[in-house]
């Protein structure tokens, strides 16, 4: 029974991944398709093969996943609350990929997993939650609106007397590099997520101890995010693009450099497993802002605020509810 419990979870582990893809893929790739910096079949390719590249430089966000937010029980019950949470994840994935909001694929997660730990009793560790997802998203996106404000603000200083259709043209090749840059940050970050919910369900199931990532399961999360990015990101694609602000290709580069960099900071330095929805918007918004503050499209922004509010307890609310339909299998 515990090893086709742990197939499943696997299996969903996977679905999850590529629901993350076409949800969350399209946050390294949109900028350079509105600017029209990249065609949408280059584009995807490259998300692709970077999201690939980017599951295998790390481990430090796998490992919080798999052992920081909750400790379930060994056996058929740790792997139903961990089936669970990804249900719960899942739900609310394809809700908010439905409305073409860019929530966080992350947080959905992370709620997911918590709320199954709290239907169940289980262990949720709030210290961890609270340092490694609680203060990051709250300081990634001001980091992201901050830095990109300033990038953007330096560069127009920087080419204010040059002529702009020359400005335009170089930036829009140099987008190449950061669309690269942020495919790369995003399989870092959240192939990686994969990889932990993975290795949590080997432990619960007893095939795996510690918290080390065996090579398979890192090639088929990033398998499984660069299909799921190849497969359907079109609707948020379009609010990231176009609908939060009109970006031109200095300032589609601006955004996605920040972005990245504090995809790869918070990856290496603090292996936490931060939003890269949270991340691209908030640096769109930052150099959407150097227009002027009524370029960014307020409205709209906030629909994406509210979506990243109610991400976690709706999740965890779905994976809550799925937790007490698959507890009928410990009985």
């Amino acid at each position: 029974m515990e090893l086709a419990l742990v197939v499943l979870v696997v299996a969903v582990a996977l679905a999850f991944d590529y629901t993350n893809g076409f949800h969350d893929a399209a946050n390294a790739i949109a900028t350079s398709v509105s600017t029209r910096a990249l065609t949408p079949r280059t584009a995807l390719l490259m998300a692709a093969v970077f999201n690939l590249v980017g599951a295998l430089l790390g481990e430090g966000v796998a490992q919080t996943i798999g052992s920081g937010i909750i400790a379930p029980p060994g056996g058929r019950h740790g792997l139903v609350i961990v089936l669970a949470g990804l249900f719960g994840a899942i739900a609310w994935n394809l809700i908010t990929w439905w409305l073409g909001l860019p929530s966080s694929s992350s947080h959905a997660l992370i709620g997911g997993l918590m709320g199954a730990g709290l239907a169940s009793a289980t262990q949720v560790q709030w210290a961890v939650i609270l340092d490694k997802v609680i203060i990051p998203m709250i300081v990634s996106p001001l980091a992201g609106f901050s830095l990109a404000f300033l990038l953007m603000v330096g560069i127009l200083w920087l080419f204010r007397r040059a002529n702009a259709h020359k400005v335009q043209r170089r930036f829009r090749i140099a987008q190449t590099v950061s669309a690269a840059a942020m495919a790369l940050g995003h399989g870092l970050q959240d192939a990686q997520k994969t990889m932990g919910v993975i290795v949590l369900a080997l432990v619960a199931g007893g095939y795996h101890t510690g918290d080390s990532i065996p090579l398979w399961v890192k090639a088929s999360a990033a398998i499984a995010i660069s299909l799921g990015t190849y497969s359907g990101g079109w609707r948020i694609m379009r609010t990231l693009g176009r609908r939060v602000i009109e970006l031109d290709p200095a300032r589609g580069f601006a955004a996605e450099t920040v972005a990245a960099s504090v995809l790869y900071t918070t990856a290496f330095v603090f292996k936490a497993p931060i939003s890269t929805t949270h991340t691209i918007t908030s640096a769109i918004m930052g150099v959407g802002a150097t227009k002027r503050l009524s370029a960014v499209r307020w409205g709209v922004a906030g629909n994406i605020l509210t979506a990243w509010v109610l991400t976690i307890p709706m999740a965890g609310l779905f994976a809550a509810g799925m937790y007490q339909v698959w507890r009928f299998f410990l009985e």
